[in-house]
């Protein structure tokens, strides 16, 4: 197992968006390591400021896959430096019926959000996979730098992150460090989840291991390893994994 890693994950301090990191900086299992400056994910960018834009802009942003549902993005359209290309690649969140029904239980707690948001992992892996193949699809095309988010940045952005460093050789034990870094750097809005009660709405914002060990049992469960999942699923065979390691790879 690895040591903590303090100074991991790179975070991009923006006024109008959060959690926004580039996704560099991690080692792989060979001694390589991710490259800077070329993926990054964050939450929803409706709320760019220009000083942001202008930030972004100075990174050569060029690509933005946000992975919201439909009506998540139009309600709060994406706002982005002139000349990034949007690509929708919206996942339903699906979940959200299912939250409704524990918010009308003033008994619902942190152990009923797990079990849905589990569910919604297991999704994420086996049945929403084509989004996540466009996602990939863009990065071997070169389209770089480029930004992958949802509306929170650790659910579906989560798992992308996952299902990349995963390609890339990053151990298990190192992705959960970057996938657990969500609860010291994402600042929620305060009435996300002001409709359930706390104990629940605190499960809610958070990335807890479960979540993540829900979209790991999944894939193992049906394939005999990770390699296989990625070529089956996300499109990436050996060829590819090979490719997607030199164009992120230092």
């Amino acid at each position: 197992m690895n040591d903590m890693i303090t100074d991991l994950p790179i975070v991009i301090a923006m006024q109008g968006a959060s959690n926004v990191r580039d996704m560099g900086g991690w080692a792989t299992t060979d001694g390589r390591t991710v490259a800077r400056g070329r993926l990054f994910r964050s939450a929803a960018l409706h709320g760019l400021t220009d000083a942001d834009l202008a930030a972004f802009a100075a990174l050569g942003l060029r690509t933005v896959c946000d992975f919201r549902g439909e009506a998540e993005q139009a309600k709060a359209p994406s706002r982005l430096p002139d000349g990034v290309v949007l690509h929708p690649l919206c996942i339903q969140p699906t979940i959200g019926a299912s939250l409704a029904d524990l918010a009308k239980n003033s008994e619902a707690n942190g152990d009923d959000v797990i079990a849905v948001l589990c569910q919604a992992y297991a999704a994420y892996a086996l049945d929403w996979a084509d989004q996540y193949r466009a996602m990939f699809e863009l990065i071997l095309a070169g389209d770089l730098p480029l930004l992958f988010h949802c509306t929170a940045g650790k659910d579906r952005t989560g798992f992308a992150a996952t299902l990349i460093l995963s390609a890339l050789g990053v151990d298990r034990e190192t992705i959960r460090q970057d996938y657990l870094a969500t609860n010291r750097i994402w600042q929620p809005p305060a009435d996300l989840a002001s409709h359930l009660p706390p104990s629940a709405a605190k499960m809610l914002l958070s990335a807890h291991p479960a979540f993540l060990d829900a979209a790991f049992a999944a894939i193992d469960a049906a394939y005999p390893t990770m390699d296989a999942y990625l070529e089956a699923k996300v499109g990436l065979d050996a060829g590819k994994r090979e490719k997607l390691r030199e164009l992120l790879l230092d």
